[in-house]
């Protein structure tokens, strides 16, 4: 992780964990926290301990558990670190991102070479070792090194990693460690009171297991009384001044300054002896342009297979939100069936989006959208496999009426779209994509150029399926122009409408790389080209 170094004091381990139900808002608090440190001038570095005995999470249902999110070195991660990155502005890689599946492959395959010399492997101490070591090479060189764990307290697969932070106290020093659980209080519409039960339920199992927290942060819906607080406070064994109240807000970009009027940020600076006020002005000023009245207004058709849970393309809306703050637009997404999409669905909205995906649900959907968007100068912007649908449709257009993906059709003779060489054979398997960072060319005097900047780009990938260039003549002819390559010219990087406002697609994912108060350029175009 890429951050300003260590000022040469003794390393703090802020240790997030979460009670009651999972999705509480653990990844949403590390974030917060570590954002709130940044602003000190404090080094921060941020880890995801997940107890899914998965190795990576590349091959996890994006329906349940939302995006996959993808690290510049490749780490196909949980899309907490999108979090990470958005709130932080740093980036992450493999070592943020830990895995139980992970460090379990590894300690067999050292058991099985022979290097525990006949000792019995054990998950305490062996798997808690190995957790801690994860820790202490992600936290390298930091002043402050956050660590969330998945989960909820008391799930039997997290049991090694809250052994493991428990234990961590003793090898750097209780004094190094901060413990923050965060937990859930629900609000029982019949009765119309809060019951904190589930959280003092949960605060227990945390004792149980010989952790006692510094700090508690209550989620609730709404705002509770402080007499829940008291509750608490008197149940978990601390100070009410240890208990921060964390209702739901219409931003959680709010949360940093919330965190910094709070008395967390006393605990925050007696721990880690950094007193300076955070300088949040650029928090304050993004919320600001969330809540200002917009002059203009978009509405942008998301075409998708997975309609029911948004944080399966989070970090799409996310991009689209930060782009159209920064144009001061009133952003509304129509989240379009990709397999029952048709024209009138297209005609409704401003502009459209296909973004990335898997599998052939849906696909001939994507490409009439592309289709659709050429033939009416529909601001348009492809990712990944809506590069992919964009030269399908283009391609029919100017007459391979049976043109596609082999990923669509296997036994298509017009394979405009075909797996990379040495793919074929892997599409079920992990890690076997082309993953993470990879420099691009772009054509001068280009619509991609113009958007960049610059003739030259890096974005992150994961796909396996490439542009078929012996169709070239065929692409062109249908409307799209070939806008920017690898570097040696073998991969297409990112196509463009010929004659059209704003028709652009790219193999890459650039939604991973935008910041709150730093749109991404691209969906800062397809905002400007739909804004009214």
């Amino acid at each position: 992780m890429e951050s300003t170094k260590s000022h040469g004091r003794k390393q703090k381990y802020i240790f997030v964990t979460g009670g009651v139900l999972s999705g509480v808002g653990k990844g949403i608090t590390a974030a917060s926290i570590g954002a709130v440190l940044k602003a000190q001038g404090l080094a921060v570095s941020i880890q995801k301990c997940d107890p899914y005995l998965n190795v990576d999470a590349g091959l996890l249902n994006p329906a349940e558990h939302g995006e996959c999110f993808v690290a510049k070195d490749g780490a196909e991660t949980d899309l907490d670190l999108g979090h990470y990155e958005r709130f932080l502005d740093e980036e992450m890689t493999q070592k943020n991102a830990t895995l139980s599946g992970r460090l379990l492959s590894e300690l067999i395959a050292d058991e099985r070479a022979g290097k525990f010399g006949g000792k019995t492997v054990q998950l305490v101490p062996h798997l808690t070792r190995a957790i801690q070591k994860s820790i202490v090479i992600a936290g390298h060189g930091q002043d402050v090194h956050i660590v969330e764990i998945g989960g909820t307290v008391g799930d039997y697969e997290g049991l090694s990693f809250v052994e493991a932070i428990r234990e961590f106290a003793l090898r750097v020093g209780r004094e190094n460690c901060m413990y923050v659980h965060v937990v859930y209080v629900p609000f029982i519409g019949t009765s119309k009171e809060f019951k904190s039960k589930p959280a003092q339920n949960a605060l227990n199992d945390l004792r149980g297991f010989g952790i006692v927290p510094d700090a508690v942060i209550v989620r609730t819906d709404n705002p509770a009384p402080v007499s829940i607080a008291k509750k608490i406070a008197l149940f978990g064994g601390l100070p009410e001044t240890s208990v921060l109240m964390m209702p739901n807000v219409d931003s959680v970009f709010r949360i940093p300054e919330g965190i910094a009027n709070s008395t967390l940020m006393d605990l925050l600076d007696s721990f880690t002896g950094e007193t300076k006020e955070p300088e949040l002005s650029g928090w304050r000023e993004l919320v600001k342009k969330q809540r200002a009245k917009k002059a203009h207004k978009a509405v942008i058709g998301l075409v998708a297979k997975y309609t029911d849970n948004e944080d399966t393309y989070i970090s799409v809306l996310e991009a689209l939100k930060a782009a159209a703050w920064d144009e001061n637009t009133e952003l509304e997404i129509k989240w379009i069936n990709a397999e029952t999409a048709g024209d009138d669905d297209f005609a409704s909205v401003n502009g459209i989006l296909v973004p990335g995906g898997f599998g052939t649900r849906g696909l001939e959907g994507k490409i009439a959208a592309a289709g659709y968007a050429l033939d009416h100068n529909k601001p348009y912007l492809g990712i990944c496999l809506g590069l992919q649908m964009a030269v399908v449709a283009a391609t029919r257009k100017a007459g391979l009426k049976d043109a596609s993906s082999t990923e669509l059709d296997p036994d298509t003779k017009h394979d405009v779209v075909y797996i990379m060489e040495g793919q074929a054979g892997k599409e079920s398997t992990g890690g076997t994509l082309r993953l993470g960072d990879y420099p691009a060319k772009l054509k001068a005097g280009s619509k991609i150029a113009e958007v960049y900047g610059s003739e030259k780009a890096t974005e992150r990938h994961r796909h396996r399926y490439e542009v078929n260039q012996k169709f070239t003549k065929e692409i062109e002819a249908g409307g799209l122009t070939i806008s920017g390559t690898s570097p040696d010219g073998k991969l297409v990087e990112y196509i463009e409408g010929t004659n059209h406002p704003y028709f652009v697609a790219t193999q890459a994912h650039p939604e991973f790389r935008s910041r709150p108060m730093r749109p991404h350029p691209m969906f800062v175009g397809l905002i400007r080209a739909s804004k009214h």
